[in-house]
């Protein structure tokens, strides 16, 4: 699977959601899987610290490992695009917005 066809989600900021909910919500989709069975987000990542990072101005992008998949988030012109950066979903490939909540600076 090339970059290209990897599914992704935009991450709006509108909302009550946070960008780390979002990004479970996106791994539980993608994967099949009940939010609620993946492992912790923060078993990978602190949430309270991801949330605050990529809600600051200057954020650019990063990846981290999560369900045994590299997630990659990235600016996208005000919003954030998250998807898995080795093509491991075996989902139909897709694409979808997302509410993560409202943020100034988002």
């Amino acid at each position: 699977m090339n970059p290209s066809s990897n599914p992704t989600a935009t991450v709006v900021a509108d909302g009550d959601r946070r960008p780390s909910m979002a990004i479970v919500d996106f791994v539980a989709r993608e994967t099949g899987t009940d939010a609620v069975e993946l492992s912790p987000l923060y078993d990978a990542v602190d949430p309270d610290a991801l949330d605050s990072l990529l809600r600051s101005d200057g954020f650019a992008a990063l990846e981290f490992e999560y369900e045994g998949r590299t997630v990659e988030i990235e600016d996208a012109d005000g919003s954030l695009r998250i998807s898995f950066a080795d093509g491991t979903v075996t989902a139909e490939d897709s694409q979808a917005t997302v509410d993560a909540g409202s943020s100034p600076s988002l």
